[in-house]
């Protein structure tokens, strides 16, 4: 008996101590990290300067002789505003042109561009003053309009391609002597 009593005794100290719960260490919740949000630079934001190089293709009209092809090389600048949806700004550029049979002339062209902001990708139209000069004392004035569109290879840098016409009236001063020309180009743009 005296067994059995020890036994019960044994038994009731076992389940006083499992319902105590022993030591258990206190629960510390690690602090909240609230991650930086990123910095985002927006991708359609065309606003600022830039400058760059332009290789054209292109065909001169002239109402009183033959036509003839060309090849032009330069430079451009100018600078663009983002308003949202449509973008506006203005540009100067220079091309030093080879004609196939009568030498080279300097080509001048300062445009108003409005473009259309579609994210990386930029649509747009020109109108403007063009100055040619050249041999044969070609030296004229007249005015350019043309479409293009850019695109940002990264948000520094953007290439692009433009068609434009140039219309110029009573070249070396004799009337109705006119000079219409064609002008496809490839660009590419640093943006400051």
């Amino acid at each position: 008996m005296k067994i059995a009593a020890y036994a019960a005794l044994a038994t009731i100290a076992a389940s006083a101590s499992a319902h105590a719960g022993g030591y258990v260490a206190p629960v510390v919740e690690a602090p909240v990290v609230v991650a930086p949000t990123p910095v985002t630079v927006d991708a359609s934001d065309w606003t600022g300067f830039y400058a760059g190089l332009q290789y054209s293709k292109g065909n001169a009209e002239p109402n009183y002789a033959a036509d003839e092809d060309f090849d032009s090389y330069g430079l451009h600048g100018g600078y663009l505003r983002d308003f949202g949806k449509f973008v506006a700004g203005g540009e100067l550029s220079y091309d030093k042109t080879d004609f196939d049979n009568s030498g080279d002339a300097d080509l001048w062209r300062l445009r108003a561009r409005a473009g259309y902001d579609m994210g990386r990708f930029l649509p747009y139209v020109t109108l403007g003053a063009a100055h040619v000069s050249g041999d044969n004392d070609l030296s004229e004035t007249g005015v350019t309009y043309g479409v293009g569109a850019d695109f940002k290879l990264t948000d520094k840098f953007t290439v692009g391609a433009e068609y434009s016409r140039a219309d110029f009236k009573d070249v070396f001063d004799v009337d109705n002597a006119d000079i219409d020309t064609d002008l496809v180009q490839i660009r590419a743009s640093y943006r400051f």
